[in-house]
């Protein structure tokens, strides 16, 4: 839709990053490299999904959280597939839909930068990964919380992002300043009332959960107050008749997470439309799940970075006006109710696909994989690799030498990436007038979002491991046995209020300018829905990857995997440089950390006897350096072997 003007604004973002900047100096020494990629001819699964998909009266293709992942998974075979290929999919399962005489309507739940090189090399965050974004035939669309941290960001959704859309891009309860008026205006449309293809009747909201992190130009209503404004009970009242009630929102399904405010809405509307189907899209948590609410009622999420396609069918809907058929011939159909005593006669499938061609090409063409490729397809494949090359994504630092997993190995242990991220720190973050003196530099695990793959790593990589524009702060010279105690005092600390919502999704920093949601199960521990990820051997064998459970049981996910181990981590993470030798301790340490904990630092050291202020804050070096830079710095000094033609491994879960 807007990809004419992707080289164009390709070009003069280029030209923009030649200059000195906090993603890397202009005259920085690289190597460039080629890496492999479906992008346009790289690796693949080569493991097909289990069986075909179950079509029924209405389905769903659900994306979420793609967080700028829009080139695929460039080392890792199960999720290789490209947003040209999506594209080419997406066509094809409309072309089947319009064949059976059903309808397919494609979701997408938000978060759309903030994660990987595509979106975040570019400034701001997605003006060149959002056309390709637009590209995908979307039907119903919703903000993500990543949308809304910093208000160049905010702007470009609401004046460029939300006029492609129309009343497609639903925010129900987000609000952004408009300048021109000097008053809130939703960003999109309050509400969608739409008929399909077929005539099927949709009421549609767009609900983000209650999220506090935004800039001071946008608003998000709680949903506890929009489901009593005016506005949103004449639309659930609405005076046309409504087949199915459409809930879409970057917001976790599961009742049992805090942040959920899909239930609540979902009960509101319920006690108003006793009969109507309720359906639920969300997101946020980056995890594979599908709850059933009632027995009209059920909502999935698909997890996040272009790992998952979700799917879901339903097929008895009453209407007067649908046109399609209910069970329709030569398919697998929904058979399911979603509850044991459920009398309504709704029945639904729901499938969690691995992202990757061959998977698209099974589901759209039996495998067929000759004619899978549109021209249109091909053409957004090309113009991520035009777009990547632009803002040199492929900058070769160095060669991993293994792959480092942020939680499929126990903390301490060989392959685990905080087991990496000490060395790296003490390499590398050195105040050159002060590098005799001993010192404790402590990041939180937060801010490691994704693994670092065996393989090359490339400015894009840094970007997709270390996001964030956190710099090193410190306080001088704190006496040793106070100092010791800083990183057993933050591992029992609370994080501050700016990203409270953290310690379930991330512990990482959510600055204004720079935030990215975490890998989840990292902090928490938690195994259920874990994401994880692998390379095929052969097809007799089954691979690392997705297990999940939901509340339809254990076979949700298309292709089998075998369970990849989740281990928790601690919140902090400590690296040291330039303690003596001899054994000995010092009698002071520099106490170096990001700026975003500051505040938590000053008030653990005061715990235990200090007297300090945020006045004896300072930056370690200069705020220009920051999360981004330590690994790319410590891949020049310690990964140059085999260089440039670096030896990709097997990906996470395989013992190397």
């Amino acid at each position: 839709m807007r990809s004419s003007r992707i080289i164009a604004l390709a070009a003069a973002v280029s030209s923009a990053v030649a200059c000195d900047s906090c993603y890397r100096p202009a005259s920085e020494v690289v190597h460039e490299r080629l890496v492999r990629r479906i992008q346009p001819e790289s690796q693949d699964s080569s493991i097909d999904p289990r069986a075909p998909l179950e079509w029924g009266q209405l389905n769903f293709l659900h994306t979420t959280d793609t967080h700028g992942w829009l080139e695929g998974h460039l080392k890792e075979q199960n999720y290789g597939a490209d947003w040209g290929d999506f594209v080419s999919f997406q066509r094809h399962m409309k072309q089947k839909a319009g064949n059976l005489a059903v309808d397919l309507l494609v979701i997408d739940t938000g978060d759309l930068h903030d994660g990987a090189g595509l979106s975040d090399a570019a400034l701001p965050n997605g003006v060149l990964s959002n056309p390709i974004f637009d590209e995908i035939d979307y039907d119903v669309l919703t903000i993500g919380n990543h949308e809304l941290y910093v208000s160049e960001i905010a702007y470009e959704h609401f004046y460029n992002f939300s006029k492609v859309w129309g009343d497609k891009y639903v925010t129900s309860n987000v609000q952004i300043l408009n300048p021109a008026t000097g008053v809130f205006d939703y960003i999109g449309a309050k509400y969608r009332y739409f008929s399909t293809a077929h005539g099927l009747r949709i009421m549609t909201f767009g609900v983000l959960f209650d999220f506090t992190g935004n800039s001071n130009v946008s608003k998000v209503i709680k949903a506890a107050d929009m489901v009593k404004q005016q506005w949103f009970l004449d639309a659930v009242n609405y005076d046309q008749p409504i087949d199915l009630f459409l809930l879409v929102g970057h917001n976790p399904v599961s009742r049992s997470d805090f942040a959920n405010t899909l239930g609540l809405v979902h009960s509101t509307i319920r006690a108003l439309r006793p009969d109507t189907p309720v359906q639920a899209f969300g997101g946020h948590s980056h995890i594979r799940d599908f709850r059933v609410y009632d027995d009209k009622s059920t909502a999935l999420e698909s997890g996040r970075y272009c790992e998952t396609l979700g799917w879901l069918s339903i097929s008895g809907i009453k209407s007067s006006s649908y046109t399609g058929l209910m069970q329709p011939r030569g398919v697998a159909n929904p058979s399911r109710p979603a509850t044991n005593t459920s009398t309504s006669g709704l029945v639904y499938s729901r499938r969690y696909l691995d992202w990757n061609r061959r998977t698209f090409e099974y589901h759209a063409t039996n495998s067929q994989a000759s004619t899978f490729d549109y021209h249109s397809g091909l053409r957004v494949s090309s113009d991520i690799t035009a777009v990547r090359k632009k803002l040199n994504l492929t900058s070769l630092y160095g060669c991993a030498p293994e792959t480092y997993c942020a939680s499929c190995k126990p903390f301490g242990a060989a392959g685990n990436i905080f087991t990496l991220i000490p060395l790296a720190l003490g390499a590398t973050v050195i105040n050159a007038s002060r590098s005799d003196v001993a010192r404790y530099i402590i990041i939180n695990s937060g801010s490691i979002r994704f693994d670092l793959v065996k393989g090359p790593f490339t400015y894009d990589d840094s970007f997709i491991v270390s996001p964030f524009n956190d710099a090193f702060q410190y306080i001088p010279s704190v006496p040793y046995n106070m100092a010791r105690k800083v990183l057993a005092g933050l591992n029992g600390a609370v994080l501050p209020d700016k990203r409270s919502e953290g310690l379930v999704y991330s512990s990482m920093p959510q600055l204004k300018d720079s935030c990215v949601d975490p890998t989840i199960s990292l902090i928490t521990g938690s195994t259920s829905e874990l994401k994880t990820r692998g390379i095929t051997r052969r097809q007799s064998i089954t691979t690392p990857g997705y297990v999940t459970t939901d509340d339809f049981g254990t076979d949700g996910d298309d292709t089998p995997h075998t369970k990849i181990p989740s281990y928790t981590q601690p919140n902090y993470i400590q690296g040291n440089a330039s303690f003596p030798t001899d054994g000995t301790n010092p009698d002071v340490v520099d106490v170096v950390f990001f700026d975003y904990f500051a505040s938590v630092v000053v008030k653990v050291l005061n715990g235990f006897g200090g007297a300090y202020t945020m006045a004896d804050v300072q930056y370690y070096v200069d705020q220009s350096y920051t999360a981004q830079n330590y690994l790319p710095d410590y891949a020049k000094l310690e990964w140059q072997a085999n260089v440039p033609n670096c030896p990709v491994g097997e990906g996470v879960g395989y013992d190397e």
